[in-house]
């Protein structure tokens, strides 16, 4: 038996592929294949898909209920039997019998129909519900009686179906088969010859069932027949179909309908019962008759999902023997009792923030096992997500995105999703799935300012942090990680990277020198910040540095020039007013601001009544009437202080010869010694003389023609001026914040005769100050004198001097 078995499944193991362009495929094989070893169909191959793809494509198999039956093995692109397939226990009577499933792979998504029909064997004999039946029939049964049988039930199908009965022996009964409207087959036994109850008070039938299977099996059952005494009157029921609905979930004892049979018969053999015979939808189990009125209630609980409809086998039988039947069909009402079913097929938890529209997120299968408009499901998302959802096919569903990503706006998406039927009142079921969206670099880093100026103070310390730019990059990890980077550049012809340097992680901007505010006030470079993405992306800022000053620089006195080894002498006549301008102390700080602002204070004088000096202007003017009791020397000590904190301060001496003639101011300052300093120090001096004398070399060339260069431009200022003028210009001298300017011109004449015993100065007096250089000795003052005069003697001069002769 079980060799004809295997043969039968080799013969039946034709596998039909059908593909068509919707990626789907069907494949028919018998049931109860040996699992594990028998393929159902070569899934590579039909769909046509390599292994390889089967393999990084994820490739499973979702199959819902059939997941118990069928495999996927991916090394081989098969379907495998995984266990026993009994199409009985699957579809029961239903033909034909397929199984559903579907291929899911990813990267990209894709999903392919897989249809599996089960064909039937020859694995279930004919059975009947009893081993044996009675029945009592009166002897007076006439010719043409029927009796109804129990049929027999055979789960198989087709022509391994029920085929045939054969009723043994056949001395008074045949056997008749007819088939009703609704398809269904009544067995009958019918008299063809009378009983006769005095010969024969028990009969002994055999009813066998054949089905129409190679090897054919069979099932029996025994009749036993009690002749009565004759009950001529068989009972008769009032239509030969009855129609019933029933809504599913009906409460247990509902009534479903009622039959009625009649009897011509009196009596008891007018006495009529009902019954529920067998049926192949287990009605029996289902229903319950009233024997005595025919009511058909409700037992247990149906399921429309299960059973839409049933046919309920009626038998009336009098006290007699006689009987007769009907079929009450019953029809199962849809109730919307049943919630959508989703079934996520496949997903991806993340995809990134560049994925273009239409990309394929999620694929799911939703079901409602109801009918009509309560099976009809509708699918909704969630509107506050890039996404939306697509049917597919039937029962399919794709969730795909319809907008751009943009991880910097929502890194991740709740979405929910809602499948509602058609019902009323209208049953939903929900899902919640979570997309994370990963970063692509598509945001450079911003700075917080679009440019940053910082402050540092001069003569700082090399290393010092002077302060931090910042950016910031909306990406994510490794894309928001900014890095620092000077640019490239030059300041004053020097690379910016000695000035400054930037951390790379913290843009810390730390100064690499000590800064000098004499020598640079500001500058200006880049600062790149590039994130860490593939391929990076940078943005750039300006910075400047202002330096600030600091008091470092003491002021320095252009005007009086201290000499070593002469005296400057101003004269003021002893005719001066109050008030007289006697000289001006120019001074001058390279510092800025408050630290350059120069305050004039007389430390000490010969006679601190007779002068003043100006606070803001370095004037120092007399402060009283010139008399003759005042010295001709006088010798002041002026200092000069800056505003700076601490301030800063220069001291110089003013000798003033207080005279109305020349020889009394020779006279007097002959006795002027030698500055004592300058003595002490010459040797000091001769020594570094010989030291830098290469130097000196070098240097005197330039000297001499930026002095004559000098000279010619101020000739062409003084060539209108009517009186002789010698204009002393302090080396170096400029102008700095409107403060320690030099803003007179000091002229003075000097007039001589054949006899220089009897020579003479006169003074200019037109806003001018008279300066008188001289040596200690007389001697010294007119060889001074004679130089000058050769000096104004050259033609290209631009210094001239007067001389007149006073007799």
């Amino acid at each position: 038996m079980q060799r004809i078995q295997n043969e039968k499944i080799l013969l039946f193991l034709s596998v039909l592929c059908v593909s068509d362009v919707q990626g789907q495929v069907s494949y028919s094989i018998p049931e109860e294949m040996a699992k594990g070893s028998v393929v159902v169909g070569n899934i590579a191959q039909d769909l046509g898909l390599d292994i390889k793809r089967l393999h990084t494509g994820k490739a499973r198999l979702y199959s819902g209920d059939s997941a118990e039956y069928v495999e996927l093995n991916k090394n081989r692109g098969v379907l495998l039997i995984k266990d026993r397939i009994d199409r009985e226990a699957i579809c029961r009577q239903t033909t034909p019998c397929a199984l559903h499933c579907q291929i899911i792979l990813e990267n990209p998504m894709e999903f392919y129909s897989i249809t599996i029909e089960i064909t039937d064997i020859n694995d279930n004999p004919p059975t009947f519900e009893k081993n044996e039946v009675s029945f009592k029939i009166s002897e007076s049964a006439v010719i043409g009686a029927k009796f109804v049988l129990d049929r027999a039930i055979d789960l198989d199908v087709g022509k391994n179906g029920l085929q045939k009965y054969d009723l043994k022996p056949t001395d008074n009964f045949v056997l008749k088969r007819d088939t009703q409207g609704d398809g269904t087959e009544k067995v009958e036994m019918i008299l063809q010859k009378p009983l006769d109850r005095e010969k024969e008070d028990l009969v002994s039938l055999v009813l066998t069932a054949f089905d129409g299977g190679d090897p054919q099996m069979s099932g029996t059952i025994r009749i036993f027949i009690t002749v009565l005494d004759a009950n001529d009157n068989a009972p008769v029921f009032s239509q030969s179909a009855y129609r019933a609905t029933v809504l599913e979930n009906a409460p247990e004892g509902t009534v479903i309908t009622s039959v009625t049979a009649s009897d011509a018969d009196r009596g008891l053999n007018g006495r009529i019962k009902y019954s529920i015979t067998n049926s192949l939808d287990q009605a029996h189990a289902l229903f319950h008759i009233n024997e005595d009125n025919g009511e058909i209630k409700l037992l247990g609980n149906i399921d429309y999902e299960n059973t839409r409809n049933y046919h309920i086998n009626i038998r009336a039988s009098d006290d007699g023997g006689l009987t007769d039947s009907c079929k009450v069909l019953v029809e199962v009402v849809d109730m919307n009792d049943n919630k959508p079913i989703i079934n996520i097929m496949s997903k991806s938890n993340m995809i990134s923030e560049h994925s273009k529209p239409k990309t394929v997120v999620a694929m799911m299968n939703v079901q409602d096992p109801d009918s009509n408009e309560n099976g009809k499901v509708k699918c909704v998302i969630n509107d506050d997500t890039p996404l939306t959802i697509m049917p597919t096919s039937n029962n399919f569903y794709s969730l795909v995105t319809d907008s751009e990503l943009d991880r910097e706006r929502s890194s991740e998406y709740n979405i929910t999703v809602t499948c509602s039927d058609e019902g009323v009142p209208s049953l939903s079921s929900s899902v919640t799935l979570t997309l994370q969206i990963s970063d692509v670099n598509d945001n450079p880093p911003v700075f917080e300012r679009s440019s940053y100026e910082a402050y540092i103070v001069e003569n700082n310390t090399p290393g010092l942090s002077i302060f931090t730019v910042r950016a910031r990059d909306a990406d994510w990890n490794q894309n928001a990680r900014v890095s620092y980077i000077l640019e490239d550049s030059s300041v004053n012809g020097v690379p910016v990277s000695s000035y400054v340097s930037v951390s790379a992680d913290s843009g810390v901007i730390h100064a690499v020198r000590s800064f000098d505010y004499e020598q640079i006030k500001d500058f200006q470079f880049h600062v790149k910040a590039q994130d860490g993405g593939s391929p990076p992306l940078s943005s750039n800022v300006t910075v400047k540095i202002l330096i600030q000053d600091q008091n470092d620089n003491p002021p320095q006195v252009l005007y009086p020039v201290q000499s070593g080894g002469s005296v400057v002498a101003e004269m003021v006549p002893r005719s001066a007013d109050v008030g007289y301008l006697v000289t001006k102390v120019v001074a001058v700080d390279v510092d800025s601001g408050q630290n350059a602002w120069l305050s004039y204070k007389l430390q000490k004088a010969t006679d601190r009544a007779l002068f003043e000096v100006g606070l803001q202007n370095g004037e120092i003017r007399t402060i009283r009437q010139v008399t003759d009791k005042d010295a001709v020397k006088q010798r002041l000590t002026v200092i000069v202080e800056d505003n700076g904190q601490p301030s800063r301060s220069a001291t110089v001496i003013v000798n003033v010869a207080v005279a109305d003639s020349f020889p009394e101011v020779l006279s007097e300052f002959t006795d002027f010694p030698h500055d004592k300093e300058y003595n002490d120090n010459l040797t000091f001096y001769l020594v570094l003389a010989l030291a830098v004398v290469s130097f000196l070399f070098i240097t005197c060339l330039v000297v001499i023609i930026s002095v004559k260069i000098y000279r010619w431009r101020q000739s062409r200022i003084l060539y209108h001026s009517n009186l002789p003028v010698i204009p002393y210009y302090p080396p170096r001298y400029s102008d700095t914040l409107g403060t320690g300017t030099l803003q007179h011109v000091y002229n003075y004449e000097v007039c001589r005769t054949t006899d220089s015993r009897k020579s003479d100065c006169k003074f200019g007096r037109a806003g001018s100050e008279n300066v008188l250089i001289m040596d200690p000795s007389s001697t010294g003052t007119m060889q001074r004198i004679q130089n000058e005069k050769s000096i104004l003697d050259e033609p290209d001069s631009p210094l001239e001097v007067s001389m007149q002769c006073l007799h």
